[in-house]
Order: structure tokens, then C-alpha cells, then sequence
């Protein structure tokens, strides 16, 4: 599991997750069914990218988003 704080580790994620999947940015990118321009943008952590594309993403990739209230 690893802790997420900001856009710049969700794209570490995507882009440690797509390494492991031997994909490359073009193949990822055509999977989920965004362009390259906001893949790219997506692993480098821009932090105005469309939410729903986010989520979908992850999801296509096998990775779980998980919130936790912190006690």
C-alpha cells in the first residue's frame, strides 16, 4: 500500500504500474482511451487533469484508490 499526497505520487503509481505491465505510454494511453499528451501530463503529476479520467485510469490498471479517515 502506498500513501498518496498529492498528483506528483499518483503519477509515480501509474507510471511504476505501467512499467510492470510492460506498456508504454502510447499502448497505455490507447488503452484507457485518453490521448498521450494527458498520459504523459498524468505521470508527471499535473494537478488540473479531469478527475473521472483519473479514476478510470486507475481503475483499468488494477489499482484500488482507497480513502481513509486519519484518527
Amino acid at each position: 500500500m502506498r500513501r498518496i499526497k498529492n498528483c506528483n505520487d499518483i503519477g509515480s503509481l501509474i507510471l511504476t504500474r505501467r512499467k510492470e505491465l510492460g506498456l508504454t505510454q502510447k499502448e497505455a494511453s490507447g488503452l484507457c482511451g485518453v490521448g498521450i499528451r494527458f498520459w504523459s501530463e498524468l505521470e508527471n503529476g499535473k494537478e488540473t487533469l479531469q478527475q473521472g479520467k483519473v479514476l478510470s485510469i486507475l481503475s483499468r490498471l488494477g489499482i484500488d484508490l482507497i480513502a481513509e479517515v486519519r484518527s
